[in-house]
């Protein structure tokens, strides 16, 4: 199947390894030219050296996506880069601040609210008007199913319902210029270098007992599970999906909605 996306230039936030690269990956493999940025140089460059490994067009630039000036340069390098942006992966995201309410700060609560939306808020508002005007584009949110219903902390849970929040309002406002925008909730996924893996290594028999509780498939996700849905998403095949959330979960989510 033709994805449509041989040339498409595509940025992934978050992309110098786990859910971000396999986004880039996928994307690259279908053809995209792909920017990707972190904060890591060292993992950046050996991201890059990964894919252009496979052929795929890639450059990449260091960057933190909390900081507006640096979302910018983003821009602006992917401008120099390719000369326009026709999808965009806000993958960028994570926890932070206490579980507790009582012990939460104003500064934790900002620090989350800018690493799980105002990043994501910032670099779409750059990319949305030349989208508007090809009349063509893809803006995909990378949520969590604790976006969606009760888990996680406090501050993660609140800033990922308010990005689902924000890409349905935003879907329906660029609907009539052929500009789709979605959001993907990853449930429990397993990565060289995360969250998931480190405890895998860490507490087998933990790990074992949480998978028998709350992963009907027997297995965590593969990264490249979540990356190769968000490349359809992306593409020509999905010209009527917008303003739609899925979980890619694989059956961990206990929420009808």
């Amino acid at each position: 199947m033709d994805l449509g996306l041989k040339d498409k230039v595509a940025i992934v936030t978050g992309s110098s390894r786990g859910l971000g690269f396999a986004c880039a990956y996928s994307l690259g493999m279908e053809g995209a030219q792909v920017v990707l940025c972190g904060r890591n140089e060292e993992q950046l460059k050996t991201a890059l050296s990964n894919l252009h490994n496979n052929g795929i067009s890639a450059v990449g630039i260091t960057i933190d996506i909390t900081q507006a000036e640096d979302v910018e340069k983003l821009y602006d390098f992917t401008m120099q880069s390719y000369k326009q942006v026709d999808i965009l992966i806000n993958n960028v995201g994570g926890s932070i601040g206490s579980t507790s309410f009582e012990n939460l700060s104003d500064d934790e609560w900002s620090r989350s609210l800018d690493l799980n939306l105002f990043g994501t808020i910032r670099l779409t508002r750059l990319v949305v008007p030349q989208m508007k005007d090809r009349n063509w584009g893809r803006i995909i949110c990378i949520g969590s199913i604790f976006g969606r219903e009760y888990g996680g902390s406090m501050t993660y849970m609140t800033s990922k319902a308010a990005l689902t929040a924000f890409t349905k309002h935003l879907s329906m406002q660029l609907a009539p210029f052929n500009v789709l925008v979605n959001t993907v909730h990853p449930g429990s996924i397993a990565h060289p270098g995360g969250g998931w893996q480190k405890r895998l290594d860490e507490d087998p028999e933990g790990m074992r007992l949480f998978i028998t509780n709350n992963l009907p498939l027997g297995r965590f996700g593969k990264s490249n599970e979540l990356g190769d849905f968000v490349c359809f998403l992306a593409s020509e095949r999905a010209s009527l999906i917008t303003g739609t959330a899925y979980n890619i979960d694989g059956g961990q989510s206990k929420s009808l909605l």
